[in-house]
């Protein structure tokens, strides 16, 4: 009964990983070892009460190549459940050239996330930094006190803060690295998979429109991932995943994104 509660509890709490206040724009050390744990278990443990979203693969988390030369190049893939699908092609691709870590959440952007992001950071310093994260992002799942219909995730009015923050988190805790944002991928109608869902994709090119603004604003390359992707419906597998065709596109993307910004050996 003990389990059962537990794993009730971290469903129904799941979407706070993705929330935030107005004014968190700074990543605050964990005061005690129980938040340390808290942050490490979103890391390795979270759960997502969307059905749609999971994580298509390996398990939510972070994967760690084994380093074993330290003259060569280490880059970080962070993203949802399309990382778990491109993640063999980059790594495949970059082979003998750099070491890939990846790590695949079901988090947005958030205080929390922040927080998370810092710990994972400390598993560099990582040369090349490729992050996307959406699908987790547009939900309307939210429950607030005193208000009747659920809210988005992400609160109205603090996307770009947020993702503006996010990058702030990578240069303070990682300065040397480079950064690549890359767009959210379509969301497609779940009978239809080759068809644009009419009301959650307009969401995602909305915040795909605000990410590459405030990545304009701060000098991040973009990867245009979705409209690499949105060529290419008929190889989607569902609503949100892919089939290993679009899956090999869009690894292919990020490696050749990578390797532009990779430096020489150390």
């Amino acid at each position: 009964m003990k389990h059962i509660l537990t794993l009730l509890t971290a469903v129904l709490l799941a979407p706070l990983a993705c929330l935030s206040s107005a004014h968190a724009q700074q990543t605050k050390n964990p005061a005690t070892a129980d938040e340390a744990k808290a942050i490490a278990d979103g890391i390795n443990h979270p759960v997502e009460p969307d059905p749609r979203v999971q994580s298509d693969g390996k398990p939510w988390g972070i994967n760690k190549a084994t380093v074993s030369d330290p003259a060569r190049p280490r880059v970080l893939l962070i993203g949802d459940s399309i990382l778990n699908g491109y993640a063999s092609t980059v790594i495949k691709r970059l082979a003998g050239q750099a070491y890939v870590d990846y790590w695949v959440t079901p988090a947005c952007q958030s205080e929390r996330f922040n927080e998370m992001l810092s710990m994972v950071l400390k598993n560099g310093p990582y040369d090349v930094i490729h992050i996307n994260l959406g699908l987790h992002g547009f939900q309307r799942d939210r429950v607030v006190k005193g208000m009747a219909e659920k809210q988005p995730r992400i609160p109205d009015g603090q996307f770009e803060p947020l993702t503006k923050s996010f990058v702030e988190v990578m240069r303070k805790e990682n300065p040397q690295g480079k950064i690549i944002w890359a767009s959210t991928t379509p969301i497609s109608l779940r009978d239809k998979p080759s068809e644009l869902d009419p009301q959650s994709n307009p969401i995602i090119v909305e915040h795909n429109r605000m990410a590459a603004k405030v990545m304009a604003e701060l000098g991040v390359p973009v990867n245009d991932l979705y409209t690499l992707s949105v060529k290419h419906l008929n190889l989607k597998q569902n609503d949100f995943h892919w089939k290993d065709g679009a899956k090999k596109l869009q690894g292919d993307a990020v490696a050749d994104g990578v390797l532009k910004l990779l430096p020489a050996r150390k």
